[in-house]
């Protein structure tokens, strides 16, 4: 029995990252055998076993073949005659194709060494295009590994853009896009994810409301960039600036201007009302991916009312009231800070304003912490009943927010 630590953990040791994960090959061994040392069995599809000290992963050597559409369309083999060079040959790309054993060498049969040295994420095989969960994978490791200077090999954009055309794509399910999505959003560079779709043309099919973006103009006054679509980009790279792996930053980043691509054209490059034109997509797409409640509700808010903000110090403390209880943000103040973080992202995601002050959000901060400082006791004190404290309540915390100072110009 041998094992090799393979895939993530040996790809981000040679590029001097941190480990995060550590899994595991198995080879010439049975499940039996396995139960037998003491692991325990997890998996469902395949022989997984997780350690009994560290419960890190141990997978038996395996392969895979074709069965049918989608991700679950796949047939696996484990047993004792599987070789390491098996397994990693079933793997997406050559820099997750790597094993190390025991006494540290390394088993590259794929090139991984020399490709992660030359900042390509390149395919291992055609068999890469059986899996439509991997051009999605390619598109998130791009947004991870993009600083360090690593594209795409040519081959493997061509693959990819196959597997648009044969359709393999259509069949990915939402909640494998939303995985691998979320996890994008939360990488150092997500204009990546964004990019490497748009080039394979899953963009349009994936996100056909953000594919949408591209090509929109805007007021270069206000956004120099021009392109909605390269507004969008920055806007991204900008929220995982202000937020590293804050995936909820993202996400309303990623949804915040979807309303600019229903502007319609006798208008343009103006965009009136594009905040309320973009509620029906951005519902549509957190339906059609099945996010999570509260990613749902931030990204409808931050649609709806990121104008609010960036108009923050002229509006009345009445209107002001009101965009803190949109947001809920009296009793749940984490909300107003996703809030504010992918505003700013939103303004600083524009050609020459990467650094841009947003003294907006301090205003907002400060009138939060005066509106909850209003509590109910005084005016239960002078008598007053049911509906009569809210709304004494309300006057108070407009007349308190009124109070806090705005900035200097």
């Amino acid at each position: 029995m041998d094992i090799y630590l393979v895939g993530g953990a040996v790809r981000d040791q040679l590029l001097g990252r941190p480990v995060v994960d550590r899994d595991w090959v198995v080879v010439g061994a049975t499940p039996e055998d396995m139960l037998a040392q003491g692991y325990r069995a997890v998996g469902k599809d395949f022989p997984v076993f997780l350690h009994g000290d560290t419960k890190e992963e141990y997978a038996l050597a395996r392969t895979e073949r074709k069965t049918g559409r989608g991700y679950h369309g796949f047939a696996f083999h484990a047993d004792p005659s599987v070789t390491v060079e098996q397994d990693l040959e079933r793997r997406d790309l050559t820099i997750n194709a790597i094993a190390q054993r025991e006494d540290g060498t390394l088993v590259d049969p794929f090139g991984g060494v020399g490709d992660i040295e030359a900042r390509v994420l390149r395919h291992v095989s055609d068999a890469f295009a059986e899996d439509p969960v991997r051009l999605l994978r390619v598109a998130r490791f791009a947004a991870r590994y993009a600083p360090l200077g690593f594209r795409v090999a040519d081959e493997t954009m061509a693959l990819m853009r196959r597997m648009v055309d044969d359709g393999e794509v259509d069949h990915l399910v939402p909640e494998r896009v939303w995985t691998e999505t979320r996890k994008a959003l939360a990488e150092p560079m997500p204009s990546a994810f964004l990019r490497v779709l748009r080039d394979s043309g899953a963009l349009r099919v994936l996100f056909p409301e953000v594919d949408a973006l591209y090509g929109v103009p805007q007021r270069p006054e206000y956004h120099p960039e021009v392109d909605t679509g390269i507004h969008e980009e920055l806007v991204l790279d900008a929220a995982a600036a202000l937020a590293p792996g804050d995936s909820l930053v993202g996400w309303c980043a990623f949804t915040h201007d979807l309303g600019k691509a229903l502007t319609p054209a006798d208008v343009l490059p103006r965009h009136i009302m594009h905040e309320q034109r973009g509620i029906e997509p951005v519902r549509a797409i957190s339906a059609r991916l099945k996010v999570p409640v509260e990613y749902a509700f931030m990204a409808e808010m931050v649609c709806k009312h990121h104008l609010n903000a960036h108009m923050a110090l002229e509006l009345r403390p009445t209107t002001i009231l009101r965009l803190l209880d949109a947001l809920g943000a009296l009793r749940r103040p984490e909300r107003l800070e996703t809030f504010l973080l992918a505003c700013m992202a939103d303004k600083r995601g524009r050609l020459g304003s990467a650094q841009a002050d947003y003294p907006q959000a301090d205003f907002l901060r400060a009138c939060r912490t005066a509106a909850a400082s209003i509590t109910s006791q005084p005016f239960v004190a002078q008598g007053l009943q049911g509906p009569a404290i809210g709304e004494a309540m309300k006057k108070a915390q407009a007349t308190a927010i009124a109070g806090v100072p705005k900035p200097a110009p």
